[in-house]
């Protein structure tokens, strides 16, 4: 059997470049927007969190950015906690809910499907996050054309 002959790895240790940055920063052009596209269920693998997290960073590269919850995707942006509200039940549970107020705080538009709320996952509209605005089934494809008509840069989230 080989002999490992290199020290274990320690906290602070560098595995990759983390410096090296190959494409340029792309900051939007006054006007630009972007649409943020869910649809898929909180706490089913990273993807909802990991986009939640690029919508804040387009916010922040200036564009105009709009989140669309639509489908299982309205369950990213109803209130939770365990035992109360608010309460984490466990490192990360609300870092999703945490995201979205920040999307908001910074100048983000959140909209969630009624159809979705209350037909597919039993919510009402008093069950989203401050902030979000309920839209009808039909506004869903027409928040996605009025992107499209803009040139806006869409990004969508879909799990299957």
């Amino acid at each position: 059997m080989p002999k490992v002959e290199h020290a274990p790895h320690k906290d602070g240790d560098v595995f990759v470049d983390y410096e090296n940055k190959v494409f340029e920063d792309v900051k939007a052009q006054p006007g630009e927007k972007a649409l943020v596209t869910f649809h898929t269920v909180a706490f089913e693998g990273s993807i909802g969190f990991v986009n939640l997290l690029q919508a804040t960073r387009l916010i922040r590269k200036g564009f105009d950015t709009s989140v669309l919850l639509y489908g299982p995707g309205v369950t990213l942006g109803v209130q939770r906690g365990f035992p109360r509200l608010g309460d984490e039940a466990f490192p990360g549970h609300m870092n999703a809910n945490r995201q979205i107020v920040k999307i908001l705080e910074e100048g983000g538009k959140v909209y969630a499907c009624r159809f979705a709320l209350q037909a597919l996952y039993g919510h009402g509209e008093q069950s989203l996050i401050p902030g979000i605005t309920p839209i009808n089934p039909q506004d869903v494809l027409d928040l996605i054309l009025l992107a499209r008509r803009d040139n806006a840069f869409i990004l969508d989230t879909w799990t299957v």
